[in-house]
């Protein structure tokens, strides 16, 4: 990982946003250099009270030469550059660890196609005067999603009710992207050992943070699909997502049947 003398964050800007303190967008991207100045322009224009943080795959496209320009124009904006594509998870962990090391005191995911709207993220922001990590939810009321065929909905609606289910958390869409977490939650769940991609990614940070006892709240957004360069989610990653969070079902499950006959045999292991 490299970040680029134009990256330095001798510039950011050290009120940060109130009520919260210092913030990081962390926008991810691979072959994303029809996007990329666009989205972090309209970051910039939405809330100037807070930093961004392009973490590049090494994308073949130039998107790195991109986000440098930008840099270099902008001492609010920093490359973090890496060394190949390694999804989705792996960039945010290693912006989560930038971010702890910057001393920033909060952290936003943020797609780089323009699905988020920066405009919506001051109200992630205040949500998260009072709560440990917001959640932009598509599916609590007034929510939508904005030019998605059908099969894709039932899918989006279909995996979140199961994983509400399965895992028995309270969270609407456990697998939306756009999200804002204070530091504190970020340390203490450990996201380093966070091995999942995409989907399956959120859904685990979410799950720990519940487990954790942290104040987790979701904010209507709207969705929009992407309108250049093409979707980086396979079918390899949902198909990860839905073994993993059966599996994790399943796991609290027999923790807590095991929790039950423990406590009955005087605090001895079941089975």
């Amino acid at each position: 990982m490299e970040i680029e003398p134009g990256g330095s964050v001798s510039g950011s800007n050290a009120t940060g946003y109130p009520g919260v303190g210092r913030v990081l967008v962390i926008i991810p991207t691979y072959n994303e250099a029809d996007n990329v100045r666009v989205i972090v322009d309209r970051v910039r224009t939405a809330v100037p009270a807070v930093d961004v943080l392009i973490a590049d795959d090494n994308s073949p496209d130039g998107t790195g030469a991109i986000a440098d320009e930008l840099a270099a124009a902008d001492s609010q904006i920093h490359v973090l550059h890496r060394a190949g594509k390694e999804g989705l998870g792996a960039a945010y962990v290693a912006g989560f660890g930038w971010a702890r090391d910057q001393g920033y005191d909060a952290v936003v995911e943020m797609d780089a196609d323009g699905s988020h709207a920066p405009e919506e993220l001051p109200k992630l922001l205040d949500a998260l005067k009072n709560a440990d990590g917001v959640i932009g939810s598509r599916w609590v009321k007034g929510g939508s999603v904005v030019n998605w065929p059908m099969h894709r909905f039932v899918l989006s609606r279909a995996a979140n009710i199961y994983t509400r289910v399965a895992i028995g958390m309270p969270v609407k869409d456990a697998t939306g992207g756009y999200r804002a977490y204070r530091m504190p939650l970020i340390d203490k769940i450990e996201v380093d050992e966070v091995a999942s991609q995409g989907y399956c990614f959120q859904v685990d940070i979410t799950r720990r943070a519940h487990k954790a006892g942290f104040r987790l709240v979701e904010v209507p957004i709207r969705f929009a699909e992407r309108e250049r360069g093409a979707s980086k989610m396979g079918s390899n990653i949902i198909g990860e997502a839905l073994w993993r969070v059966t599996v994790w079902g399943a796991q609290d499950r027999l923790a807590a049947v095991s929790k039950v006959f423990g406590g009955r045999r005087g605090g001895g292991q079941w089975p």
